[in-house]
């Protein structure tokens, strides 16, 4: 079972697979940035300590929406299917799902995964719009959409459920 961390000032959260020092600046309204200083990357955010959490994951949710919408144009074009809905949301089995009728949805917390990761998880979906299963057709979709196909669903393996084990509350 991997370690809870509960998100806090001081520890270290991935986005896009960089490791970022959450620091805590109450005295700006509540808002999140990224930013660095000598020691690295830093994930700065303001307003009170009791929302720091939830600021975090809205933070996370927003690039999601922002950067799977992109991925999800990107790789539809591509395989000549549309997807009909897209959303997100804070899964603990799933990092991705698509429907029959072409609604596809993803765990926010895919954000903080490398990108070549993100890239996969949203051909890994987009594939299934045309390809409902995971036949030898689908994999073969996928690793046209992502090259990377292997190599990113062995980093989920390995690493998926420390970021799942990061705790919001």
């Amino acid at each position: 079972v991997p370690n809870r961390p509960q998100v806090r000032p001081g520890i270290k959260i991935p986005v896009r697979g960089v490791p970022h020092r959450i620091v805590h600046e109450p005295s700006k309204r509540g808002t999140v940035t990224l930013s660095r200083d000598e020691r690295g990357p830093l994930m700065i955010v303001h307003g009170d300590r009791v929302h720091l959490p939830r600021r975090i994951a809205d933070f996370l949710k927003r690039e999601a929406k922002r950067e799977i919408e992109a991925l999800v144009v990107k790789h539809t074009g591509a395989v000549g299917k549309r997807a009909k809905a897209i959303r997100f949301k804070d899964t603990s089995s799933r990092w991705g799902s698509c429907t029959s009728e072409g609604n596809l949805s993803f765990s926010w917390r895919i954000m903080m995964a490398p990108r070549p990761v993100i890239n996969y998880l949203v051909a890994h979906e987009v594939a299934h719009l045309k390809e409902m299963n995971h036949g030898p057709k689908f994999w073969k979709l996928c690793e046209q959409l992502c090259p990377d196909t292997e190599r990113c669903k062995d980093w989920l393996k390995r690493n998926g459920g420390v970021l799942q084990a990061i705790m919001f509350e």
